[in-house]
């Protein structure tokens, strides 16, 4: 089984091949000719995802499967959320969006946040979501070296570690992508 996985950031597509069973090959946007930047204009975290997939399946004709994911605080009323990788503005910058984010709570007490990753898969004329949610904590400061994006500021419930502080593969068994992705290969496995 081959599909497009709709990403041009290769942390997101080490990620997602680590999660997937060898019988499920991933091909990126650089492999099958996209070097555009698909637009995420959508105001939701789903919308994007949606819009992702449907632009890989209406320009290139391949199936494929895209996500989108984003950290809502609870604290900031859900933000930075659809605007996670660009909160601090354009150029996207981990390190500038962390440093936002804590700074945005430096008098809060509630740090209480999630990852929410959702997976829009199109295949056979139909479009499939899943869901993966990850509840944490957002630290007071950054730790890890692992990982991308806010990992080193984000530590999920009954963990005593950052997700950048975790090995590949606890990460993946905890995480909003890996719950998103189990749910993905679950349903492919079902129409095998």
């Amino acid at each position: 089984m081959q599909f497009v996985f709709a990403s041009n950031n290769k942390n997101k597509i080490r990620e997602i091949q680590q999660l997937l069973p060898q019988s499920i090959q991933i091909l990126s946007l650089a492999d099958i000719g996209c070097h555009e930047e698909i637009p995420e204009t959508a105001d939701t975290i789903e919308g994007n995802a949606i819009l992702k997939a449907n632009f890989i399946t209406q320009n290139y004709g391949y199936e494929c499967f895209a996500d989108d994911t984003g950290l809502e605080v609870t604290a900031l009323d859900g933000a930075p959320g659809v605007y996670s990788a660009r909160y601090a503005g354009e150029p996207s910058d981990s390190i500038a969006n962390m440093d936002k984010l804590l700074e945005n709570l430096k008098e809060e007490t509630n740090r209480q946040a999630q990852f929410k990753t959702v997976m829009a898969l199109n295949q056979n004329g139909k479009q499939y979501l899943f869901t993966g949610i990850a509840k944490g904590t957002i630290t007071l400061t950054k730790s890890g070296q692992e990982g991308f994006g806010y990992d080193p500021i984000f530590q999920p419930e009954n963990h005593s570690l950052t997700f950048a502080e975790m090995s590949a593969e606890l990460k993946n068994a905890i995480s909003h992508r890996g719950k998103a992705t189990q749910l993905l290969i679950s349903f492919l496995n079902t129409i095998k």
